[in-house]
């Protein structure tokens, strides 16, 4: 396995370290429809709304059921 010939620095060792501090969580929105908290501009993994309506279909645990037999 290969091994470090030299000793980097503090410096370089930061440097190499610095993108970090720029990562940040995903800011998340209140869905207006159900509450939950879903990204912007997305369309709410709960409920199926995005803009006021509808776009995808939830299905109920019922249907769930019945297509797992």
């Amino acid at each position: 396995m290969p091994n470090p010939k030299k000793k980097h620095t503090r410096s370089r060792r930061d440097m190499r370290r610095s993108h970090n501090s720029g990562v940040e969580l995903p800011q998340l929105v209140a869905c207006p429809n159900c509450k939950s908290p879903r990204l912007p501009h997305n369309v709410c993994p709960t409920c199926g709304f995005y803009k006021d309506r509808v776009v995808v279909a939830q299905k109920t645990k019922a249907e769930a059921t019945e297509e797992a037999k």
